[in-house]
């Protein structure tokens, strides 16, 4: 199932996974030190659910935010 959703088009984004270690300042350290980044993907909550279209009523993937503003409403 492809992570996007049918109604706003809301996909996967990308980012960071920052790893750090040491002591912080304000509790004694020399502060943090940024040992690690690595690539990660967001995913959106797409969920596949059937939705009123009109007078019909078809499945398409959607996402949580397009659900609960009210863009779509299921069947």
């Amino acid at each position: 199932m492809a992570k996007v959703c049918e109604i706003c088009g809301k996909g996967p984004r990308t980012g960071n996974r920052i790893i750090r270690h040491g002591l912080e300042k304000k509790k004694g350290g020399i502060g943090l030190h940024t040992t690690g980044i690595t690539r990660r993907r967001f995913l959106p909550n797409v969920q596949r659910m059937r939705i009123r279209l009109g007078e019909r009523t078809v499945r398409r993937n959607v996402c949580m935010a397009c659900l609960k503003s009210g863009n779509v409403s299921k069947a």
